[in-house]
């Protein structure tokens, strides 16, 4: 995978916005973007807006990690 930030500011608090990456394949095609938040973590996949990406509270993430 290839993964970029897309906004980036050293040593910077996570505010509300929160900050976005661009998620590619090996070969380069876009598969979406990650946008992590202080609330939440946010998948938009392909051309998803924000506003209609699956949501996963920081809560939940680490429960499901833990789990594995």
């Amino acid at each position: 995978m290839k993964v970029k930030i897309k906004d980036f500011a050293v040593n910077m608090e996570i505010k509300n916005k929160g900050i976005e990456m661009q998620v590619n394949d090996p070969a380069g095609k876009h598969l979406g973007d990650l946008v992590v938040t202080k609330t939440n973590l946010i998948w938009c996949k392909g051309q998803t807006s924000v506003a209609n990406g699956k949501k996963i509270s920081w809560k939940k993430f680490i429960d499901m990690m833990d789990s594995k």
